[in-house]
């Protein structure tokens, strides 16, 4: 038997419980990414695609069905941009880190990442990592352990890590942890297994949505490399750069970073 999750109060709206309605939103998903995954007819990138598409499939008919006037912002779909005008959107990615997912072996650094934003701040957050069961939500809070002994450890991307973040790391004198997705990282700082996680490049908005709300509900600090807060639900749905970390990296890490990126 599945075991409930306990009801989350809803400081979002009159709408209903939001929080409760994005865990089962990310947990549909998840278990249908898990029954794909342990298909042997499904292998490279037809796995892929197929989790892309049926994890979608399973947010998507949830919210539409119980929030009918909300927006919705997914990989998944074209973006629509009627969403501008409303107050309440939902922003998804449904199978985060499809590269990892896809791969032979037991990789574990996918997730799925269901957020509802209003007036474009994450106000519901769940980022699950099917893989290992382990579930991080901006209703059910926990104190974050401690940080790691030694030399500052800073998660980056698997297949891009930006040199502007190499270069900050090497300054630094952070050892680089790579992985793939961008909840998996986060929950990585969550975990207090590494300092940061820190991105620039290019994301999306469905990329990186629930694991900032993830991470500002547990009192850790998520930012633009700038020190600007993140906002979403914009004209194009992006976020240039990214830094999630432990309230003692903020200083360091933001100094490096600016230093750095006026060098270039």
């Amino acid at each position: 038997m599945r075991r409930r999750e306990p009801k989350a109060r809803n400081d979002a709206s009159p709408h209903g419980d939001d929080h409760a309605l994005a865990l089962e939103a990310a947990t549909r998903a998840g278990t249908v990414l898990r029954a794909l995954r342990s298909d042997p007819a499904l292998v490279g990138e037809r796995l892929g695609r197929a989790g892309d598409r049926q994890a979608n499939a399973a947010i998507v008919q949830l919210l539409r069905r119980e929030r009918p006037g909300d927006a919705l912002l997914s990989e998944e779909l074209k973006p629509d941009d009627r969403r501008l005008a409303q107050r309440r959107v939902w922003i998804v990615d449904p199978l985060d880190g499809t590269r990892e997912f896809s791969e032979a072996g037991a990789r574990s650094d996918w997730a799925v990442h269901v957020a509802l934003c209003v007036d474009g701040v994450p106000v519901v957050a769940v980022v699950l990592l099917p893989a290992i069961g382990e579930l991080w939500t901006s209703a059910q809070r926990r104190a974050v352990p401690a940080a790691p002994a030694g030399r500052w450890r800073i998660a980056v991307s698997r297949t891009r890590a930006p040199a502007l973040v190499l270069r900050v790391a090497d300054k630094l004198g952070a050892e680089v942890v790579p992985m793939g997705s961008a909840g998996a990282k986060t929950a990585a700082v969550l975990r207090g297994e590494v300092h940061a996680y820190l991105h620039a490049g290019g994301m999306h908005e469905w990329d990186t949505c629930a694991p900032v709300g993830v991470a500002l509900a547990h009192g850790l600090h998520a930012s633009r490399l700038d020190g600007r807060a993140c906002r979403y639900n914009c004209p194009e749905p992006v976020t240039p750069d990214l830094l999630v970390c432990r309230p003692e990296c903020v200083a360091g890490l933001l100094a490096a970073t600016a230093e750095l990126a006026q060098s270039t």
